[in-house]
């Protein structure tokens, strides 16, 4: 009888952690759909766009480009309008690199500074966004972990903004910034969020389904970026027609006239930054 109960009771903690993984795959197989912009859409806007998306890109500096952060300051806003963050800082370009010390540290620090003066709590994911693609460069790796290393000593967790397009490596064969990035972290928890808008497997201008983000061909990606503004045509012109005429893609709900275009993300988080 002893043995029998015995046995029971292994067949119910099998059973029970069957279960649990199933349900961890059920819910990993649910995704999100979220944007991102440089400029901030503006408060009368989040209901309309809220309808769509669960999460937003989040600047915590000046955007590319751009001389002002118009994103500063919309944190409980933005919250409380119920969206999830992806927190952006802008990195610095390789002609910023290759005549100055390594300020990848300095940046690092400011970037959770930053974090923590717009109120996210410690833990959250910061990307760091790396917008020259291909395999990096010494000085721009040595910026990249040296940033992500001064983000995690902080108190904040790394994560990087980077193509995952492979294009021709001049070392041969092909390379894409976030294998590249990934496969020489040496040791470091890196979140990656990759920037594929290809198509395919980009589905362009959607809303009605957000793809997963391992479909982006990164499988350790976190978060796919697989529609951008204005559409480029060297990736996304068989994706041309889900496209606005005028090359760029705009969410339902808010009027064209307006211009909110924006870049389409998709993840298995509501909130990828928490």
């Amino acid at each position: 009888m002893k043995n029998t109960y015995a046995a029971l009771l292994v067949l119910a903690a099998v059973a029970m952690l069957l279960s649990a993984r199933a349900f961890e795959r059920s819910r990993q197989a649910v995704t999100y759909l979220g944007f991102d912009r440089n400029d901030y859409p503006g408060d009368e806007n989040l209901p309309a766009l809220r309808k769509t998306f669960s999460f937003t890109g989040y600047w915590l500096n000046n955007p590319p480009g751009a001389k002002a952060n118009s994103w500063r300051g919309k944190r409980e806003t933005v919250q409380r309008a119920g969206f999830g963050f992806l927190l952006l800082f802008n990195g610095r370009a390789y002609a910023e690199l290759k005549s100055a010390p390594n300020p990848g540290a300095f940046d690092g620090a400011a970037a959770a500074q930053a974090a923590k003066a717009e109120g996210f709590r410690r833990g959250s994911v910061i990307f760091l966004d790396q917008e020259e693609g291909g395999r990096m460069l010494d000085e721009q790796k040595q910026y990249v972990f040296a940033w992500a290393d001064a983000v995690k000593q902080s108190g904040y967790r790394p994560g990087v903004y980077c193509s995952g397009i492979e294009i021709p490596d001049p070392a041969g064969g092909s390379i894409s910034t976030a294998r590249d990035l990934h496969d020489s972290a040496q040791g470091r928890d890196l979140v990656f969020w990759v920037a594929n808008d290809a198509c395919p497997p980009s589905p362009g201008c959607g809303f009605s389904k957000a793809p997963p983000p391992e479909a982006s061909g990164v499988p350790f990606a976190e978060v796919w970026q697989f529609a951008q503004s204005p559409l480029r045509q060297r990736f996304a012109a068989a994706c041309a027609q889900s496209y606005n005429a005028d090359g760029n893609c705009y969410p339902p709900g808010v009027g064209v006239s307006l211009k909110l275009h924006f870049d389409l993300n998709s993840s298995h988080k509501a909130d990828p930054s928490r």
